[in-house]
């Protein structure tokens, strides 16, 4: 397609506000300003109002824009957080109102032809493990049931693999699952089960492993930035770990519904690096002239995924992990805005 033109690099300077963040977050490439040109009918993401919704349908609204197409985009989310349906109505995305553990309401829902499910649960996840295993694993199902002649881009995450020795460089796609703990699990019966409906209508899909979404507000590398710059002892015993930054597996899941297929084609979303915390911390502490401080001392093993497949598709992610570092460094150093939501990326027993 002709015609176009994404914004130039953003990748030049520091983000210093939250409104330069969710728009370096939202920024479409080409490829996705293509792929919605030719993609065809509306998009509905289910799950918006988490941590990755907004900006992933804000990039959407974006591509259409800009592509010169007519397209809605609609997100359904129980909007728990204030601020955000009014955010996105201001963006010209629709909004529902919607527990999706309710089947009155999915089923009021409009049948839309492609399909985004986000929604799911993590954290609180031991003590509650019932709400846990019905949202991560029975509402896809319901899901997948209502929307069967839909296209659906399911994301999961990497934690359905096992750890697996740092030197093999990340669990692929055909790599054996073994999740460790109940969230993990409950992932991976989301996975399952989804795939059944595809199976069972033929319904297109593609199921994305996600590991780990870096925005400037929550993330891996804010966790470790903020431990050295605080002085605290930064953790080792998950010594290794993969990291996107959030726009590029915006870019992903958007760019996904091109290759939906039935059975679903699974694809790790992360970034080509093996990254050593204790590199990311030395990193930061030059950055604050701070001496990081440890505490533990690294496994053979991590939760690694290997993305090398999802490269071949989309190519590597646009901002690199050196990028990512400076932003972060900056977002900490002036005091920007966080969600209060630390990862636990250091968790070995699938506890959270």
């Amino acid at each position: 397609m002709k015609g176009f033109q994404s914004s130039p690099s953003l990748c030049n300077t520091l983000i210093q506000t939250e409104a330069q963040l969710e728009s370096r977050l939202s920024e479409p490439t080409d490829e996705v300003i293509a792929a919605v040109a030719t993609l065809e009918g509306d998009i509905l993401i289910l799950g918006v109002g988490g941590k990755m919704g907004p900006t992933l349908a804000k990039q959407a609204k974006r591509a259409i824009d800009a592509a010169g197409v007519s397209k809605r985009v609609i997100g359904v989310s129980r909007f728990s957080t204030p601020g955000v349906r009014e955010t996105l109505h201001e963006e010209g995305i629709e909004t529902i109102v919607a527990d999706l553990l309710s089947e009155d309401c999915l089923q009021s829902l409009p049948d839309i032809q492609n399909v985004v499910l986000m929604a799911g649960r993590k954290f609180g996840s031991t003590g509650n493990e019932g709400l846990t295993w019905a949202m991560n694993g029975y509402m896809p199902g319901r899901v997948a049931d209502k929307f069967r002649v839909s296209r659906l881009v399911v994301f999961s995450t990497g934690n359905v693999y096992p750890l697996t020795p740092v030197s093999h460089g990340g669990a692929t796609e055909t790599s054996p699952v073994d999740p460790i703990g109940e969230y993990a699990q409950s992932c991976l019966s989301r996975e399952r089960i989804c795939t059944y409906f595809s199976l069972q209508f033929g319904t297109p899909m593609v199921i994305l492993r996600l590991n780990y979404a870096i925005d400037l507000r929550y993330g891996i590398l804010l966790d470790i930035a903020e431990k050295v710059y605080a002085e605290e002892p930064v953790s080792l015993r998950m010594g290794n770990v993969n990291v996107i930054w959030q726009g590029d597996a915006n870019t992903i899941a958007l760019r996904a519904f091109s290759h939906c297929q039935s059975p679903p084609l699974v694809l790790n979303v992360t970034g080509p690096e093996t990254v050593s915390i204790r590199y990311l911390a030395s990193c930061f502490g030059a950055i604050f002239n701070k001496s990081p401080h440890f505490e533990g001392e690294e496994a053979p093993t991590a939760l690694l995924s290997n993305a090398s497949r999802c490269h071949q598709l989309f190519g590597y992610p646009r901002v690199s992990l050196g990028q990512m570092i400076e932003w972060i460094a900056e977002w900490v150093r002036i005091g920007g805005a966080t969600l209060h939501k630390p990862t636990h990326f250091e968790v070995r027993d699938g506890k959270f």
